[in-house]
């Protein structure tokens, strides 16, 4: 099982005992005010999610450059994107970090909210 280490944090796959954790997280509407149910996505995608006593400690940032190195480097993709809706400051600054360029602007197929796709591909990461 492929495991992604840095230097504070444990990215792997999903344990049975993840489920209640996850529940509450999911279960925070200031959580969940950005989230979708990830349907529809026209490419490989990268995304975060963190409980509220998470935030502002630069995990998301440190988990998703972990992800995108794992990802461009590790797995051979030439391309990887990212989506956030209109107005979600923070993960929009998180792909700024990770070198994403806005791409397009897009409305949600089903709900019809505004998002915004990033994406970077292999000639342009920084590891």
């Amino acid at each position: 099982m492929t495991e992604i280490r840095t230097p504070r944090l444990l990215l792997r796959r999903w344990h049975d005992d993840d489920l209640a954790p996850m529940a509450d997280i999911d279960a925070d509407p200031r959580v969940m005010r950005w989230i979708d149910d990830g349907s529809v996505l026209p490419a490989v995608a990268i995304s975060w999610r963190f409980g509220p006593q998470f935030w502002g400690q630069g995990y998301a940032s440190e988990a998703a450059h972990a992800t995108l190195e794992f990802a461009l480097q590790d797995r051979g993709l030439d391309r990887v994107i990212s989506i956030s809706q209109v107005g979600d400051d923070a993960s929009e600054n998180i792909m700024r970090k990770l070198g994403m360029e806005w791409e397009s602007e897009t409305a949600h197929p089903v709900h019809g909210r505004p998002l915004r796709v990033h994406a970077i591909d292999l000639t342009e990461f920084q590891a």
